[in-house]
């Protein structure tokens, strides 16, 4: 339980951060670079070296840690944006919730069934991230629920989030093998530094952007969190009496509710009704896909 625990605080801790960054100005992009660069780091430290060798580039499993790399990148910026724009609960709703894509996919490609309770589960899980995005129309606009712009960035954000995690799940099941899973891990982290660092690089050249100090720092407190939430995770569902198959949705339903609650005590989050409701759902979607086939 200590790692389940773990890896709640520390992944909301990640949602949350990005709040903290719009308050004080930081530049979201330049902070996820910084927090890849320090996953590198972090992880490098706590194995004892680094595991990426010449060896590496040659297996199959590298040209889709570089895949990863850009995923990890451009669904992390798509996190930041969503938090600031939409707020923690939308993000995390729709972030969590997209494990429904990698089980779906699991269904097409390993031929794995569904169960009555687990379908009724995604349906669910799809009215919850509608209903926890939506925003009542105010007297100053009204008619205009729901903006564009709330709809598309969580969208983006569950479909993004959804096709990553399928990626990992089918790169571990078909290429990766318990001595070379930090090496892959690592891989990823270091290819969505490198890729980061790169486009940064021509941003501050052609003045795109300003360095700022403060970026670095803000992606030290984001990236040393980020490597230990996945290591909790790891840790948890290696000595889970759950399968992953309900261990990773019992740590998303975790991730939804504490995130939620702490954004609505910490920043106030005003979130009305028909938002708690999608949260009370997807906590059941999750519960439902993940034990659904015992019932």
């Amino acid at each position: 339980m200590v790692y389940l625990i773990g890896s709640i605080i520390l992944t909301s801790y990640l949602t949350l951060a990005f709040k903290v960054c719009e308050r004080y100005r930081i530049s979201i992009f330049q902070a996820i670079i910084f927090n890849y660069i320090t996953c590198v780091i972090t992880g490098t430290v706590v194995n004892g070296s680094f595991p990426v060798t010449a060896g590496s580039f040659k297996t199959p499993w590298f040209q889709w840690a570089g895949v990863m790399g850009i995923l990890f990148v451009s669904i992390f910026n798509v996190v930041g944006i969503t938090t600031q724009k939409a707020g923690v609960a939308v993000a995390s709703v729709a972030n969590k919730l997209s494990l429904i894509i990698p089980v779906l996919f699991s269904v097409w490609l390993y031929d794995e069934h569904l169960f009555l309770w687990q379908t009724i589960g995604i349906i669910l899980a799809l009215i919850a991230v509608i209903l926890t995005c939506y925003r009542p129309a105010n007297k100053s606009a009204a008619g205009q629920g729901i903006s564009f712009q709330l709809i598309l960035l969580p969208a983006v954000l569950f479909i993004g989030s959804g096709l990553l995690d399928a990626l990992i799940n089918h790169v571990q099941k078909q290429y990766v093998t318990a001595e070379t899973k930090n090496a892959f891990l690592i891989s990823g982290f270091f290819s969505a530094a490198f890729i980061g660092s790169c486009i940064l690089l021509v941003q501050l050249l052609r003045r795109k952007q300003q360095f700022a100090w403060k970026s670095v720092l803000a992606g030290i407190l984001i990236g040393i969190p980020n490597y230990f939430s996945i290591w909790c995770l790891m840790q948890f569902l290696a000595v889970s009496p759950w399968q992953s198959s309900a261990g990773i949705p019992v740590n998303n339903m975790g991730i939804v509710l504490f995130s939620s609650v702490a954004a609505w005590i910490l920043f106030k989050e005003k979130l009305a009704k028909i938002n708690w409701i999608g949260i009370v759902l997807s906590i059941l979607a999750i519960w439902l896909i993940a034990f659904g086939h015992n019932l």
